[in-house]
């Protein structure tokens, strides 16, 4: 029995010379949860249209449940799809709007109000089933939508940017609630996101896109950890990117000459390195401290430029020039009892080994 949902074989999309969608394979196991992330024009949606139906390939295959429907039309796949702006039916109540799709299937009627309701429970909103959308809140009827999309337990259900339109409250309701779902229902999810925080924290796998590519394909913790480019590296959290040149690799680590007789750093590698390469070693904010007295292995020195409190975290920015041009940043969490760092104060940055990634510099 096939264990995968979703199989995607050299998939491609052109619209005249401009490619959407270079040749792409994916696989997406039964119950899994992916994303598809990346910025505007990465080649996310038109993956997401191409395995709803909505745009035909110029190449490659598509499976689902082992079943071929590269060409076929979107009520040939089994698939339900939850939009961001809802699309419910003013003139239905929550309940008929719920049923609907099993009314298109056929289903008898006692049958699809039972199951409309089974649905309602799902989401939590059974004492609604009489009211009309317009009744209800933005988050109230984002549920409902994927009550419905969720009623005739299709094989995937595609999601795309469906938590755009709400405020981050209820945003962040709202992706407890669809991890909630998924765990209960172990529905295959394919999810369009731009939005970093939400990719890394709903996700089984992360599909980072960009220019029609696929850049890393891996858990949240693999690209966040283990970026294997500068795209990576750079679109994923915050983090500093310090220039420098291998001077060797051995062990799945490299010894980094930093810019401009900046000192050495340790860091770990994950892409093909040799000595010579010209590289970026990526370190995160929260993995910097300071420290007094620290060598010249993994430390740089600098002066405080500006130093904000954000909420629980408090941010210093510091100017390194052996780093290169852009400052520092490091965090930490704010407290009362710790007084922040004056602006024009020469300071060390200090990192451990673990916690650096040296990634290949890209022209």
């Amino acid at each position: 029995m096939n264990s995968s949902s979703l199989q995607i074989s050299g998939l491609t999309k052109r619209y005249g010379d401009f490619v959407a969608l270079a040749p792409t394979d994916l696989e997406v196991a039964k119950g899994e949860f992916l994303t598809l992330l990346g910025p505007s024009g990465s080649g996310k949606t038109t993956l997401l249209s191409l395995i709803a139906g909505l745009a035909l390939p110029d190449g490659g295959r598509l499976l689902i449940d082992g079943q071929d429907v590269t060409h076929g039309a979107p009520y040939e796949r089994d698939i339900g799809m939850v939009f961001q702006n809802y699309a419910l039916f003013p003139h239905m109540t929550v309940a008929e709007n719920i049923a609907f799709p099993l009314k298109m299937r056929n289903v008898d009627a006692a049958s699809a109000k039972r199951r409309a309701m089974e649905a309602l429970e799902l989401v939590r909103l059974p004492h609604l089933s009489q009211r009309y959308p317009k009744e209800l809140s933005g988050g109230q009827q984002q549920r409902i939508a994927l009550a419905r999309c969720l009623v005739y337990k299709p094989a995937i259900v595609l999601m795309d940017e469906p938590l755009g339109a709400l405020d981050k409250k209820l945003r962040d309701q709202m992706q407890l609630e669809i991890k909630r779902i998924h765990r209960e229902l172990g529905t295959t999810i394919v999810y369009v996101t731009h939005d970093q925080e939400e990719a890394m924290t709903m996700s089984d796998r992360i599909c980072l896109m960009n220019q029609g590519r696929v850049e890393q394909l891996g858990t949240p913790s693999d690209l966040y950890f283990r970026p294997r480019t500068l795209f990576v590296a750079d679109f994923l959290g915050e983090s500093n990117l310090l220039a420098g040149t291998v001077e060797s690799v051995e062990g799945g680590e490299a010894q980094v000459q930093l810019a401009q007789n900046g000192g050495r750093a340790l860091a770990a590698v994950h892409a093909p390195l040799s000595a010579g390469s010209k590289v970026r070693v990526m370190v995160r904010p929260q993995n910097i401290a300071v420290r007094a007295g620290a060598g010249d292995v993994n430390a740089v020195h600098g002066k405080v430029l500006d130093s904000m409190i954000t909420g629980s975290l408090t941010k210093l920015y510091v100017s390194a020039p052996s780093a290169g041009p852009e400052p520092l940043v490091m965090c930490y969490p704010t407290s009362s009892g710790t007084a922040p760092h004056a602006i024009g104060d020469d300071i060390t940055l200090h990192w451990s080994r673990g916690d650096a990634v040296a990634v290949p510099e890209e022209a």
